[in-house]
């Protein structure tokens, strides 16, 4: 049984012993090495996935810069998923890569539709953690268009301390918006 996903749910929604029983039938485990692609630009998110251990980056390149922009970061008990790709069953516009070795927990569009049919109950979990991830990316718009590179990586650590033990400086900085210099600079104050 997976424990861990189970756990999480069961803060917002509590499930019988036969829906854990049911639930579980829905999932695979997958692990992937550091450097694998869970999704890369221009495949349909086939998966939504559940992070057991280990740290992702979403990122596209920009073709103006050439550069890897980040837009989130998974780590443990979080979700790594292009949404709009797996709800749509289009093409992402985005890659998901491991930066360390990660296991997940994987379910198919046609899987996760299927799960919801039966354990209806779920629908509520999966809007509370929705709700929750549209708050966050609201917040970073908000403090990325509103506040200086100081102010921003100060909220990242205080937000995401789990994160900023896990991925490296260059990384934070890009998703901050950020040169890394300037993290380098800010951290010696």
């Amino acid at each position: 049984m997976h424990y861990q996903l189970i756990q999480n749910i069961s803060k917002h929604v509590q499930l019988s012993p036969e829906e854990k029983s049911l639930f579980d039938t829905f999932w695979t485990e997958k692990t992937l090495d550091k450097g694998d692609y869970l999704l890369r630009n221009g495949e349909v998110c086939k998966n939504d996935n559940y992070i057991i251990s280990g740290a992702l980056k979403a990122f596209y390149i920009n073709s103006d810069k050439g550069k890897e922009e980040i837009l989130y970061f998974s780590i443990d008990d979080w979700w790594a998923t292009d949404i709009l790709s797996f709800q749509k069953q289009r093409p992402s516009i985005y890659n998901i890569q491991a930066l360390e070795e990660t296991r997940l927990l994987q379910i198919s569009y046609q899987s996760f539709q299927k799960m919801l049919a039966e354990i209806p109950k779920l629908e509520r979990y999966f809007r509370i953690i929705l709700e929750a991830y549209l708050g966050s990316l609201q917040q970073r718009i908000i403090v990325g268009n509103t506040y200086d590179a100081a102010y921003r990586y100060s909220a990242f650590l205080k937000d995401y301390p789990k994160i900023a033990q896990k991925v490296p400086q260059y990384l934070i900085a890009s998703y901050l918006g950020i040169s890394p210099e300037f993290i380098s600079r800010i951290r010696k104050k």
